[in-house]
């Protein structure tokens, strides 16, 4: 939640110092998409209620029109939805010039219900489900990016062949290469601290160009709109300066994976922590046990909310700090799920199946609705795995494929029952359509292997 209020806005506004108020929804890809106000309208009306077209929770990366889904078509219209500004959210953009922003919930524009495969709506659900049952999520995301030389503009014009990364070389906790892309992760780390977001660190991550962002944990509704803001911010400053980010989860053969790590606790209403017993092997709570055998026993089903595109399985190779394999350890980056802060109060799973490319709301709902299923089943958390998990025999594997995934998505009796089966139904549609998009593709490798000598 920010502390800037609708009050210190209209006075900002009266007295000159914001101007424009970017009104945002997010999207199905994690984007921002929305208008910008002129900052006198927005406090005397628009604050109340905005709209928007209903397509935007309806297209691909290219804002493709895509047909098949049932929430809206061609037939449909392709009518208006309501954007309902949470003036929780709302906040001074630093980086920009004289503007501030707030998120909005996208509502039904003649029910003014939720509309319920929007990301928000989503984790919302799951938010209130564990609400109900008397607790609260805490996440933190931690993202991971690569750094280009090149503007967005050249990298296009060169067909995205020849970048110049930021580094030569793997800058893992290097401070002297950090150093010299300090002018951009400054920027990001002000920028985002001023817009009322807690900036831990930034840090050389383990390939060559590649930097990471560290915020505080917050609530997971909260977090996921830090992970949104973020990942515009950081492509906004970085446009700024003439340099280039990219999110993707595996944007070069050679290169390491983005990923995107989140880390989960459940706490008391009174903020007591429910992860935590001393009494129990490792600190865990019987609680802490069920949450995290049902992330294991449903982890095939939510893998698509954490890697939705077809890039995002070519990050999980082995011997890349991407894991392969969806089993828990104690302290092992090898596995897909590791416990932290053992022995205190900040115990934690950190799961690190997910790419950078995520969506913040949907792979935070996907784990709370696994985590939920495994206390209210009351599931036993299996032993946890020892060595290095790249070679384990016999385990349980995350998907190789978006196919996989997907399958195991709209297959999922407990994704259905938590998310509802228009929302299943609806992402099942985003996946397929991904898929075909691709299959249809031809790319730079299959040409130069086969151009002539097949």
């Amino acid at each position: 939640m920010s502390s800037y209020t609708i009050d210190d806005l209209r006075k900002d506004v009266a007295e000159g110092r914001i101007d424009t108020v970017l009104a945002c929804q997010v999207d199905m890809q994690g984007r921002l998409m929305g208008k910008r106000f002129q900052a006198e309208y927005f406090v005397e009306s628009a604050w109340k209620e905005t709209h928007s077209c209903n397509y935007l929770i309806a297209t691909d990366m290219e804002m493709e029109t895509v047909s098949g889904y049932k929430a809206t078509s061609w037939e449909k219209g392709y009518g208006d939805y309501t954007m309902k500004p949470d003036l929780a959210t709302l906040r001074r953009i630093p980086w920009l010039e004289g503007t501030a922003l707030v998120l909005c919930d996208v509502l039904d524009h003649h029910t003014h219900e939720e509309v319920a495969h929007s990301p928000r709506a989503i984790l919302k659900k799951q938010v209130k489900r564990l609400e109900d049952m008397g607790m609260k999520a805490y996440m933190a995301s931690e993202l991971e990016f690569f750094l280009f030389d090149q503007s967005y503009e050249v990298a296009q014009t060169s067909g995205y062949r020849n970048l110049k990364l930021a580094s030569a070389y793997n800058e893992d906790y290097h401070i002297f290469q950090t150093t010299k892309e300090e002018e951009v992760m400054r920027a990001i780390r002000t920028g985002l601290q001023g817009a009322g977001i807690p900036v831990e660190n930034s840090k050389g991550e383990a390939s060559a160009g590649q930097e990471e962002i560290n915020v505080r944990y917050a609530d997971a509704l909260a977090m996921a709109d830090r992970h949104a803001i973020i990942k515009n911010g950081c492509k906004e400053i970085a446009w700024s300066k003439g340099k280039a980010i990219t999110f993707l989860a595996k944007w070069n053969y050679n290169a390491a994976g983005s990923s995107s790590h989140i880390h989960q606790s459940l706490w008391s209403l009174e903020e007591k922590p429910l992860f935590f017993d001393h009494t129990g092997k490792y600190g865990m709570s019987p609680l802490m046990h069920n949450y995290v055998a049902g992330l294991l026993a449903h982890a095939s089903e939510i893998t698509y909310f954490l890697a939705p595109y077809i890039n995002s399985y070519k990050r999980f190779m082995a011997g890349t700090f991407a894991p392969t394999k969806a089993i828990w350890s104690k302290d092992n980056r090898t596995a897909g799920y590791r416990l932290c802060g053992e022995e205190t109060k900040g115990i934690r799973i950190e799961c690190r199946v997910g790419g950078s490319d995520l969506n913040p709301y949907l792979a935070f709902a996907a784990l709370l609705a696994a985590g939920i299923d495994g206390i209210e089943n009351k599931l036993e958390l299996e032993a946890p795995f020892v060595g290095d998990a790249y070679g384990g025999k016999g385990v349980r594997e995350i998907p190789r494929t978006l196919r996989a995934a997907t399958t195991e998505m709209t297959e999922s009796a407990m994704l259905r029952k938590a998310f509802g089966d228009d929302v299943i139904d609806h992402y099942t549609r985003a996946a397929e359509w991904e898929q075909e998009e691709y299959d249809r593709r031809i790319t730079d490798w299959e040409v130069a292997r086969g151009f002539e000598r097949a």
